[in-house]
């Protein structure tokens, strides 16, 4: 965990959060711990068929035009092949990833090739980077990737350094973004949490997956106040639950103070309530000035 712990919770320090699916967990793990939680939903679960690219990157797998395919999530994996499965049966849909070069990146979307019976060609190593997955392609195509059709399974956020990198070897990159979440349809909820972290009133905020942060950006982008909202960061703990969380908190200029050790809902709410009364005194200190000298 970063940050320094100790035992007390939260200790009444209201606690924001942005979970959808378990915000009744969430809230439960805050009040556990001390917190007075404000939960307000920031994803609401899209049909199958919203995903245009996904079964066009179906068509295409199928018809034999994939050479390559990157696997970035196991969530975005399962999707995908839910979306195929509405035009193709999965006995095709297997038979055809049979006979294409699976490039997986750690274990969620390795276990359900597994589930398929299948495995991975090319195994990202840890910590599964995009810049690690450039380099075991290289070590697999150490002559470039010219001329190769490579479709990237990507999960609500997009990564252009990747797929320029891809470009730059020579591929034809076709990206698959498969979305099961967009916003949802009272926003209301929501951007009262975010008026209130700029207001000051939350000190403390829970970051549990990289599509909640894409989709607070989209709503302070279109009431022009992400950069109010950036500022009032650098006055808060905001604690992420993993790497790709935090690398688009990051991505956007807002600060990360805590990844917990395990990326767990549970484990995320208990380490920032041991490092909140720390991190907070930390970032709010008045500054050190320098004495003159006599």
């Amino acid at each position: 965990m970063n940050g320094e712990q100790s035992n007390a919770g939260f200790q009444g320090l209201r606690v924001g959060a942005l979970e959808s699916r378990m915000a009744k967990e969430m809230e439960r793990l805050i009040v556990r711990h001390e917190g007075v939680p404000l939960v307000a939903p920031s994803m609401r679960e899209l049909p199958l068929s919203d995903n245009p690219q996904a079964l066009e990157c179906g068509d295409a797998l199928l018809a034999g035009h994939v050479d390559i395919l990157v696997l970035l999530t196991g969530v975005g994996f399962r999707t995908l092949l839910d979306v195929v499965q509405t035009r193709y049966a999965l006995e095709a849909i297997t038979g055809a990833l049979r006979n294409t070069v699976l490039v997986v990146r750690g274990p969620k979307p390795a276990l359900v090739l597994r589930e398929l019976g299948l495995q991975a060609n090319i195994l990202v190593p840890e910590p599964n980077t995009w810049k690690d997955t450039l380099v075991a392609l290289d070590a697999s195509y150490p002559d470039g990737l010219q001329g190769l059709r490579v479709a990237v399974q990507e999960y609500g956020v997009s990564n252009p350094k990747f797929l320029e990198g891809l470009r730059e070897r020579g591929a034809k990159v076709r990206p698959v973004p498969v979305y099961r979440w967009t916003l949802p349809e009272d926003l209301a909820p929501l951007k009262h949490l975010l008026q209130e972290v700029m207001d000051g009133v939350i000190p403390v905020l829970l970051i549990t997956n990289a599509i909640q942060v894409e989709h607070l950006v989209k709503v302070l982008e279109k009431d022009e106040k992400i950069n109010e909202f950036r500022k009032a960061l650098h006055r808060m703990m905001v604690a992420s639950i993993g790497h790709l969380a935090s690398e688009r908190l990051r991505h956007y200029g807002f600060p990360v103070d805590l990844e917990p050790s395990h990326p767990k809902m549970g484990i995320l709410v208990k380490e920032a309530s041991q490092a909140a009364h720390t991190i907070l005194a930390r970032k709010n200190a008045p500054p050190i000035r320098d004495t003159p000298s006599p």
